[in-house]
């Protein structure tokens, strides 16, 4: 249970590296929405990376090498599935133009993708115990 909880605590402090990026991005910048998402999850995703490896599971001593290929497989993944639900739900309400309403619809599709498939993922497939 305290893994999981340092887990969810990484991907808070990733979760607003990526919606400051997408923030910046999409009302300052005025990039497209799917754009800056997909470079909000890169930033978060690295950020998350890095937490994971060293504090979460305790694993900055294995090789970084497989560690860094199996989470950037499933950091496509995520990236992938975020910007899906992102966009499925912004296309189908025509909230888009809402900067707010953008916020909270990828705030809802990063927690239901990061308790789920992410956490999963790193768990028993990027920092996995070999033996």
């Amino acid at each position: 249970m305290i893994k999981f909880l340092k887990a969810q605590a990484s991907s808070l402090i990733a979760t607003g590296v990526d919606f400051l990026v997408v923030i910046l991005l999409s009302s300052q910048a005025g990039a497209w929405y799917v754009g800056a998402n997909m470079a909000g999850t890169f930033a978060g995703g690295a950020t998350n990376f890095i937490i994971n490896r060293q504090w979460v599971f305790n694993k900055e001593k294995s090789a970084i090498g497989g560690q860094a290929l199996r989470y950037g497989i499933t950091w496509v993944g995520n990236m992938l599935l975020n910007a899906a639900g992102v966009w499925l739900i912004l296309h189908f309400t025509g909230w888009y133009s809402l900067i707010e309403r953008v916020a909270m619809v990828k705030m809802i599709v990063s927690l239901l993708i990061g308790f789920t498939y992410s956490y999963i993922m790193q768990k028993r497939f990027v920092f996995k115990d070999v033996r």
